[in-house]
Protein backbone atom coordinates (compact mmCIF):
# COMPACT_ATOMS: atom_id res chain seq x y z
CA UNK A 1 0.00 0.00 0.00
CA UNK A 2 2.60 2.35 1.00
CA UNK A 3 6.10 1.10 -0.48
CA UNK A 4 4.49 1.49 -3.77
CA UNK A 5 4.29 4.80 -3.81
CA UNK A 6 6.37 6.40 -1.39
CA UNK A 7 9.63 6.01 -0.98
CA UNK A 8 11.19 3.99 2.06
CA UNK A 9 7.78 4.57 3.40
CA UNK A 10 8.99 4.28 7.50
CA UNK A 11 12.18 6.63 7.17
CA UNK A 12 10.12 8.84 4.82
CA UNK A 13 7.22 9.22 7.14
CA UNK A 14 8.92 9.52 9.94
CA UNK A 15 11.39 11.99 8.71
CA UNK A 16 8.25 14.22 7.27
CA UNK A 17 7.56 14.34 10.89
CA UNK A 18 10.47 15.47 12.14
CA UNK A 19 11.26 17.86 9.74
CA UNK A 20 7.39 19.41 9.95
CA UNK A 21 8.60 19.76 13.78
CA UNK A 22 11.71 21.33 13.14
CA UNK A 23 10.24 24.15 10.34
CA UNK A 24 7.11 24.89 12.15
CA UNK A 25 9.27 25.68 15.38
CA UNK A 26 11.71 27.30 13.39
CA UNK A 27 8.78 29.15 12.46
CA UNK A 28 7.48 30.55 15.65
CA UNK A 29 10.74 30.40 17.32
CA UNK A 30 12.18 33.24 15.11
CA UNK A 31 11.43 32.29 11.26
CA UNK A 32 8.26 34.33 11.20
CA UNK A 33 10.81 37.74 11.85
CA UNK A 34 13.12 36.51 9.54
CA UNK A 35 11.10 37.74 6.54
CA UNK A 36 12.13 41.47 8.08
CA UNK A 37 15.60 40.63 6.49
CA UNK A 38 14.41 40.61 3.14
CA UNK A 39 11.71 43.27 3.16
CA UNK A 40 8.98 41.45 4.70
CA UNK A 41 8.19 42.92 7.67
CA UNK A 42 6.14 41.28 10.40
CA UNK A 43 2.35 42.42 10.83
CA UNK A 44 1.60 44.45 14.29
CA UNK A 45 -0.51 42.03 16.65
CA UNK A 46 -2.38 45.13 17.46
CA UNK A 47 -3.24 46.36 14.07
CA UNK A 48 -6.76 45.45 12.85
CA UNK A 49 -6.89 42.20 10.90
CA UNK A 50 -7.07 43.04 6.86
CA UNK A 51 -10.72 42.66 5.17
CA UNK A 52 -10.83 41.17 2.14
CA UNK A 53 -9.03 39.76 -0.35
CA UNK A 54 -5.68 42.20 0.75
CA UNK A 55 -5.82 39.44 3.40
CA UNK A 56 -3.49 36.97 1.44
CA UNK A 57 -1.13 39.50 0.49
CA UNK A 58 0.26 40.87 3.48
CA UNK A 59 3.93 41.09 4.00
CA UNK A 60 3.84 38.47 6.48
CA UNK A 61 1.76 36.19 4.22
CA UNK A 62 3.99 37.02 1.40
CA UNK A 63 7.05 35.73 3.58
CA UNK A 64 5.36 32.53 4.31
CA UNK A 65 4.72 31.72 0.82
CA UNK A 66 8.57 31.89 0.69
CA UNK A 67 9.52 29.90 3.40
CA UNK A 68 7.34 26.77 2.74
CA UNK A 69 8.80 26.63 -0.92
CA UNK A 70 12.30 26.84 0.59
CA UNK A 71 11.51 24.07 3.26
CA UNK A 72 9.57 21.73 0.85
CA UNK A 73 12.61 22.15 -2.35
CA UNK A 74 15.00 21.48 0.80
CA UNK A 75 13.37 18.46 1.76
CA UNK A 76 12.46 17.09 -1.78
CA UNK A 77 15.60 17.65 -3.08
CA UNK A 78 17.24 15.27 0.09
CA UNK A 79 14.89 12.44 -0.91
CA UNK A 80 15.60 12.55 -4.34
CA UNK A 81 19.14 12.28 -4.06
CA UNK A 82 19.02 9.81 -0.82
CA UNK A 83 16.07 7.34 -2.30
CA UNK A 84 15.20 7.89 -6.16
CA UNK A 85 11.82 6.57 -6.51
CA UNK A 86 8.80 6.51 -9.69
CA UNK A 87 6.33 8.62 -8.08
CA UNK A 88 8.30 10.85 -6.15
CA UNK A 89 7.14 13.98 -7.74
CA UNK A 90 3.61 12.89 -6.75
CA UNK A 91 4.09 11.37 -3.62
CA UNK A 92 6.53 14.48 -2.64
CA UNK A 93 5.83 17.16 -4.12
CA UNK A 94 1.82 16.91 -4.53
CA UNK A 95 1.71 15.94 -0.97
CA UNK A 96 3.29 19.46 -0.19
CA UNK A 97 0.87 20.75 -2.41
CA UNK A 98 -1.80 19.32 -0.98
CA UNK A 99 -1.53 20.23 2.62
CA UNK A 100 -0.31 23.77 1.24
CA UNK A 101 -3.65 24.02 -1.09
CA UNK A 102 -5.43 22.67 2.36
CA UNK A 103 -3.98 25.30 4.74
CA UNK A 104 -4.90 28.26 2.17
CA UNK A 105 -8.28 27.12 2.28
CA UNK A 106 -7.99 27.11 6.19
CA UNK A 107 -7.00 30.71 6.00
CA UNK A 108 -10.29 32.07 3.49
CA UNK A 109 -11.57 30.47 6.25
CA UNK A 110 -10.05 32.65 8.54
CA UNK A 111 -10.39 35.60 6.41
CA UNK A 112 -14.28 35.32 6.18
CA UNK A 113 -14.36 35.25 10.28
CA UNK A 114 -12.46 38.39 10.72
CA UNK A 115 -15.45 40.07 7.89
CA UNK A 116 -17.92 39.08 9.79
CA UNK A 117 -17.28 41.72 12.78
CA UNK A 118 -17.84 44.63 10.93
CA UNK A 119 -20.60 42.87 9.15
CA UNK A 120 -22.87 41.55 12.03
CA UNK A 121 -22.30 44.83 14.01
CA UNK A 122 -23.00 46.90 11.23
CA UNK A 123 -26.50 44.77 11.51
CA UNK A 124 -26.80 45.43 14.95
CA UNK A 125 -26.29 49.08 14.94
CA UNK A 126 -28.43 49.68 11.76
CA UNK A 127 -31.14 47.75 13.93
CA UNK A 128 -30.80 49.23 17.13
CA UNK A 129 -30.69 52.49 15.47
CA UNK A 130 -32.06 53.12 12.23
CA UNK A 131 -30.20 55.15 9.53
CA UNK A 132 -27.15 54.89 11.80
CA UNK A 133 -25.68 52.91 9.08
CA UNK A 134 -25.86 53.24 5.25
CA UNK A 135 -26.69 50.52 2.77
CA UNK A 136 -23.66 51.30 0.59
CA UNK A 137 -21.54 50.24 3.65
CA UNK A 138 -23.74 46.68 3.76
CA UNK A 139 -23.32 46.25 -0.44
CA UNK A 140 -19.48 46.94 -0.02
CA UNK A 141 -19.25 43.99 2.62
CA UNK A 142 -21.17 41.87 0.71
CA UNK A 143 -19.18 42.47 -2.52
CA UNK A 144 -15.78 41.64 -0.07
CA UNK A 145 -17.50 38.63 1.23
CA UNK A 146 -18.10 37.85 -2.47
CA UNK A 147 -14.81 37.99 -3.35
CA UNK A 148 -13.28 36.20 -0.40
CA UNK A 149 -16.13 33.32 -1.49
CA UNK A 150 -15.18 33.44 -4.95
CA UNK A 151 -11.08 32.58 -4.00
CA UNK A 152 -12.42 29.82 -1.62
CA UNK A 153 -14.22 28.17 -4.46
CA UNK A 154 -11.58 28.60 -7.40
CA UNK A 155 -9.21 26.79 -4.48
CA UNK A 156 -11.91 24.21 -3.39
CA UNK A 157 -12.14 23.40 -6.77
CA UNK A 158 -8.16 23.22 -8.03
CA UNK A 159 -7.32 21.27 -4.60
CA UNK A 160 -10.23 18.11 -5.39
CA UNK A 161 -9.16 18.20 -8.97
CA UNK A 162 -5.74 17.32 -8.00
CA UNK A 163 -6.52 15.33 -5.30
CA UNK A 164 -8.60 12.79 -7.05
CA UNK A 165 -5.38 12.64 -9.55
CA UNK A 166 -3.03 12.09 -6.75
CA UNK A 167 -5.11 9.25 -5.42
CA UNK A 168 -5.74 7.90 -8.58
CA UNK A 169 -1.70 8.06 -8.99
CA UNK A 170 -1.58 5.91 -5.61
CA UNK A 171 -4.14 3.11 -6.71
CA UNK A 172 -2.10 2.77 -10.05
CA UNK A 173 1.48 2.48 -7.71
CA UNK A 174 -0.49 -0.35 -5.80
CA UNK A 175 -2.10 -1.69 -9.09
CA UNK A 176 1.04 -2.00 -10.36
CA UNK A 177 2.67 -3.06 -7.44
CA UNK A 178 0.74 -6.47 -6.69
CA UNK A 179 0.44 -7.14 -10.68
CA UNK A 180 4.09 -7.24 -10.85
CA UNK A 181 3.91 -10.15 -8.17
CA UNK A 182 0.85 -12.04 -9.97
CA UNK A 183 2.01 -14.94 -11.13
CA UNK A 184 2.36 -15.49 -6.98
CA UNK A 185 -0.61 -13.16 -6.31
CA UNK A 186 -3.12 -15.27 -7.95
CA UNK A 187 -2.73 -18.35 -5.63
CA UNK A 188 -4.27 -16.25 -2.92
CA UNK A 189 -7.20 -16.15 -1.96
CA UNK A 190 -9.36 -13.50 -3.56
CA UNK A 191 -6.33 -11.64 -4.99
CA UNK A 192 -8.58 -10.52 -7.93
CA UNK A 193 -10.84 -8.48 -5.30
CA UNK A 194 -7.71 -6.89 -3.40
CA UNK A 195 -6.39 -5.80 -6.54
CA UNK A 196 -9.37 -4.52 -8.43
CA UNK A 197 -12.12 -3.26 -5.58
CA UNK A 198 -9.91 -3.31 -2.29
CA UNK A 199 -7.18 -0.93 -3.84
CA UNK A 200 -9.88 1.20 -5.73
CA UNK A 201 -12.26 1.42 -2.04
CA UNK A 202 -8.62 2.91 -0.47
CA UNK A 203 -8.14 4.94 -2.84
CA UNK A 204 -11.09 6.37 -2.11
CA UNK A 205 -11.37 6.52 1.44
CA UNK A 206 -7.62 7.81 1.40
CA UNK A 207 -8.92 10.95 -0.68
CA UNK A 208 -11.77 11.42 1.69
CA UNK A 209 -10.13 11.29 4.85
CA UNK A 210 -6.72 12.48 4.26
CA UNK A 211 -7.88 15.88 3.22
CA UNK A 212 -10.28 15.67 5.93
CA UNK A 213 -7.78 14.99 8.50
CA UNK A 214 -5.05 17.53 6.59
CA UNK A 215 -7.44 20.42 6.76
CA UNK A 216 -8.77 19.31 10.57
CA UNK A 217 -5.06 19.93 11.25
CA UNK A 218 -4.32 23.17 9.37
CA UNK A 219 -7.60 24.72 11.01
CA UNK A 220 -6.14 23.90 15.08
CA UNK A 221 -3.36 25.77 13.62
CA UNK A 222 -5.04 28.99 11.84
CA UNK A 223 -8.25 29.19 14.68
CA UNK A 224 -6.08 28.14 18.01
CA UNK A 225 -4.95 31.51 18.06
CA UNK A 226 -7.91 32.98 17.27
CA UNK A 227 -10.15 30.93 19.80
CA UNK A 228 -7.59 31.87 22.25
CA UNK A 229 -7.65 36.18 21.94
CA UNK A 230 -11.46 35.74 21.74
CA UNK A 231 -11.24 33.91 24.87
CA UNK A 232 -10.94 37.59 26.34
CA UNK A 233 -14.04 38.27 25.85
CA UNK A 234 -15.66 35.18 27.79
CA UNK A 235 -14.76 35.40 31.41
CA UNK A 236 -16.60 32.29 32.86
CA UNK A 237 -18.10 29.33 31.95
CA UNK A 238 -21.29 27.87 33.14
CA UNK A 239 -21.05 25.65 36.44
CA UNK A 240 -17.62 26.07 36.29
CA UNK A 241 -17.80 29.51 36.67
CA UNK A 242 -14.69 32.25 35.91
CA UNK A 243 -11.70 30.35 34.20
CA UNK A 244 -8.73 31.91 31.98
CA UNK A 245 -8.93 30.71 28.28
CA UNK A 246 -12.66 29.72 28.73
CA UNK A 247 -13.33 29.08 25.17
CA UNK A 248 -10.36 27.24 24.58
CA UNK A 249 -10.14 24.90 27.00
CA UNK A 250 -14.06 24.02 26.41
CA UNK A 251 -13.36 23.34 22.56
CA UNK A 252 -10.81 20.82 24.52
CA UNK A 253 -12.57 19.57 26.84
CA UNK A 254 -15.71 19.02 25.04
CA UNK A 255 -13.75 17.53 21.77
CA UNK A 256 -11.93 15.39 23.60
CA UNK A 257 -15.15 13.99 25.39
CA UNK A 258 -16.36 13.23 22.45
CA UNK A 259 -13.89 11.62 20.77
CA UNK A 260 -13.16 9.32 23.57
CA UNK A 261 -16.84 8.43 23.90
CA UNK A 262 -17.20 7.36 20.52
CA UNK A 263 -13.83 5.06 20.33
CA UNK A 264 -15.29 3.49 22.91
CA UNK A 265 -18.57 2.89 21.90
CA UNK A 266 -17.20 1.71 18.25
CA UNK A 267 -14.58 -0.51 19.52
CA UNK A 268 -15.70 -3.25 18.26
CA UNK A 269 -16.45 -2.40 14.89
CA UNK A 270 -13.22 -2.84 13.24
CA UNK A 271 -12.70 -6.11 13.87
CA UNK A 272 -16.60 -6.94 12.82
CA UNK A 273 -16.71 -4.95 9.33
CA UNK A 274 -12.97 -7.06 9.03
CA UNK A 275 -14.78 -10.43 9.70
CA UNK A 276 -17.80 -9.23 7.25
CA UNK A 277 -15.99 -8.62 4.51
CA UNK A 278 -13.80 -12.66 5.02
CA UNK A 279 -17.64 -13.84 5.22
CA UNK A 280 -18.67 -12.46 1.86
CA UNK A 281 -15.64 -13.10 0.23
CA UNK A 282 -16.12 -17.06 0.75
CA UNK A 283 -19.85 -16.79 0.01
CA UNK A 284 -18.59 -15.14 -3.36
CA UNK A 285 -16.00 -17.28 -4.11
CA UNK A 286 -18.20 -20.38 -3.39
CA UNK A 287 -20.61 -19.25 -5.63
CA UNK A 288 -18.64 -18.41 -8.53
CA UNK A 289 -17.09 -21.88 -8.31
CA UNK A 290 -20.60 -23.57 -8.12
CA UNK A 291 -20.89 -21.69 -11.91
CA UNK A 292 -18.33 -23.63 -13.29
CA UNK A 293 -18.12 -27.00 -11.42
CA UNK A 294 -21.80 -28.34 -10.62
CA UNK A 295 -20.40 -30.47 -7.48
CA UNK A 296 -19.70 -26.80 -5.57
CA UNK A 297 -21.98 -24.51 -4.23
CA UNK A 298 -24.23 -27.23 -3.00
CA UNK A 299 -27.91 -26.04 -1.01
CA UNK A 300 -26.14 -27.06 2.27
CA UNK A 301 -22.95 -25.77 1.82
CA UNK A 302 -24.12 -22.42 0.69
CA UNK A 303 -26.93 -22.11 3.49
CA UNK A 304 -24.08 -23.13 6.10
CA UNK A 305 -22.15 -19.81 4.56
CA UNK A 306 -25.16 -17.33 4.18
CA UNK A 307 -25.78 -17.96 7.74
CA UNK A 308 -22.31 -17.11 8.61
CA UNK A 309 -23.37 -13.93 6.73
CA UNK A 310 -25.76 -13.75 8.02
CA UNK A 311 -24.74 -14.00 11.94
CA UNK A 312 -21.83 -11.33 11.13
CA UNK A 313 -24.41 -9.02 9.59
CA UNK A 314 -26.80 -9.01 12.81
CA UNK A 315 -23.79 -8.31 15.32
CA UNK A 316 -22.77 -5.89 13.49
CA UNK A 317 -26.52 -3.60 13.03
CA UNK A 318 -26.65 -4.32 16.88
CA UNK A 319 -22.81 -2.77 17.69
CA UNK A 320 -23.76 0.19 15.18
CA UNK A 321 -27.49 0.87 16.85
CA UNK A 322 -25.65 1.42 20.02
CA UNK A 323 -22.86 3.47 18.76
CA UNK A 324 -25.21 5.20 16.76
CA UNK A 325 -26.95 6.08 19.51
CA UNK A 326 -23.89 7.49 21.13
CA UNK A 327 -22.91 9.59 17.98
CA UNK A 328 -26.38 10.91 17.19
CA UNK A 329 -26.60 12.54 20.78
CA UNK A 330 -23.07 13.97 21.28
CA UNK A 331 -24.08 15.61 17.29
CA UNK A 332 -27.08 17.11 18.51
CA UNK A 333 -25.46 18.46 22.16
CA UNK A 334 -22.70 20.07 19.85
CA UNK A 335 -25.00 22.15 17.93
CA UNK A 336 -25.90 23.78 21.30
CA UNK A 337 -22.98 23.64 22.93
CA UNK A 338 -21.19 26.89 22.15
CA UNK A 339 -24.51 28.73 22.71
CA UNK A 340 -24.66 26.82 26.60
CA UNK A 341 -21.41 28.01 27.21
CA UNK A 342 -21.60 31.46 25.91
CA UNK A 343 -24.88 31.88 28.44
CA UNK A 344 -23.33 34.34 31.33
CA UNK A 345 -21.72 36.02 28.55
CA UNK A 346 -24.47 37.08 26.58
CA UNK A 347 -27.14 37.45 29.55
CA UNK A 348 -24.07 40.03 30.90
CA UNK A 349 -24.66 41.03 27.21
CA UNK A 350 -20.46 41.96 27.17
CA UNK A 351 -19.75 41.17 23.70
CA UNK A 352 -21.20 42.05 20.21
CA UNK A 353 -23.69 40.66 17.55
CA UNK A 354 -20.10 41.01 15.55
CA UNK A 355 -18.19 39.10 18.69
CA UNK A 356 -20.72 36.39 18.87
CA UNK A 357 -20.38 35.79 15.34
CA UNK A 358 -16.98 35.34 15.15
CA UNK A 359 -16.56 33.24 18.89
CA UNK A 360 -19.60 30.88 17.35
CA UNK A 361 -17.72 30.66 14.08
CA UNK A 362 -14.15 29.83 15.88
CA UNK A 363 -15.60 27.91 18.27
CA UNK A 364 -17.11 25.42 15.56
CA UNK A 365 -13.79 25.51 13.61
CA UNK A 366 -11.39 24.14 16.44
CA UNK A 367 -14.19 21.65 18.46
CA UNK A 368 -15.03 20.89 14.59
CA UNK A 369 -11.23 19.83 13.72
CA UNK A 370 -11.17 18.52 17.47
CA UNK A 371 -13.93 16.11 16.44
CA UNK A 372 -12.31 14.59 13.44
CA UNK A 373 -12.34 11.40 14.85
CA UNK A 374 -15.95 11.65 15.69
CA UNK A 375 -17.32 12.45 12.51
CA UNK A 376 -15.11 10.12 10.59
CA UNK A 377 -15.43 7.09 12.70
CA UNK A 378 -17.55 4.66 10.68
CA UNK A 379 -15.31 5.58 7.53
CA UNK A 380 -12.36 5.25 9.28
CA UNK A 381 -13.46 1.71 10.80
CA UNK A 382 -14.13 0.72 7.20
CA UNK A 383 -10.53 2.44 6.08
CA UNK A 384 -9.35 0.08 8.50
CA UNK A 385 -11.05 -3.21 7.83
CA UNK A 386 -9.79 -2.40 4.05
CA UNK A 387 -6.03 -2.17 5.57
CA UNK A 388 -5.94 -5.22 7.35
CA UNK A 389 -7.55 -6.94 4.12
CA UNK A 390 -4.77 -5.50 1.61
CA UNK A 391 -1.88 -5.87 4.46
CA UNK A 392 -2.70 -9.76 4.95
CA UNK A 393 -3.17 -10.03 1.31
CA UNK A 394 0.31 -8.98 1.01
CA UNK A 395 1.68 -10.72 4.20
CA UNK A 396 0.24 -14.08 1.96
CA UNK A 397 2.73 -13.23 -1.18
CA UNK A 398 5.49 -11.64 1.18
CA UNK A 399 5.42 -15.33 2.84
CA UNK A 400 4.76 -13.96 6.35
CA UNK A 401 2.72 -15.53 8.90
CA UNK A 402 -1.33 -14.22 9.15
CA UNK A 403 -2.42 -12.70 12.02
CA UNK A 404 -4.92 -14.62 13.95
CA UNK A 405 -8.20 -13.57 12.69
CA UNK A 406 -7.09 -14.81 9.31
CA UNK A 407 -7.56 -18.61 10.18
CA UNK A 408 -10.50 -17.24 11.88
CA UNK A 409 -13.99 -20.32 10.62
CA UNK A 410 -17.24 -19.04 10.21
CA UNK A 411 -20.04 -21.77 10.66
CA UNK A 412 -16.99 -24.57 9.87
CA UNK A 413 -16.14 -22.89 6.74
CA UNK A 414 -12.12 -22.31 6.97
CA UNK A 415 -11.75 -19.25 4.80
CA UNK A 416 -7.54 -19.19 4.55
CA UNK A 417 -5.38 -16.88 2.58
CA UNK A 418 -2.88 -18.88 0.64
Amino acid sequence: MFVSFFPRPKAFFLSVLVWAAITVGFWYWGGENMGTLVGFPVTDPNAAPVIGLGYFITPQFLWFYIYCILCVGIFATAWFILSPHRWQWWAIIGSSLIIFSDYYSVQVSVALNNWRRPFFDAVQGALQTPGSVQASEFYRLIAIFASIAFVWMLVYVATKFFVSHYVFRWRTAMNDYYMSRWPKVRQIEGASQRIQEDTMRFASIVEDLGVALIDSIMTLFAFLPILYVLSDSVAELPIIGPLAHALLWASIGWSVFGTLLLAVAGIKLPGLNFRNQRVEAAYRKELVFGEDDENRAQPATVAEMFAAVRKNYFRLYFHYAYFNIFRGMYIQADNVFAYFILIPTIAAGKITYGVLQQILTAFGQVSGSFQYLVSSWTTIVELQSIYKRLRAFERAFEGLPQNPIESTQFKGEEVPMN
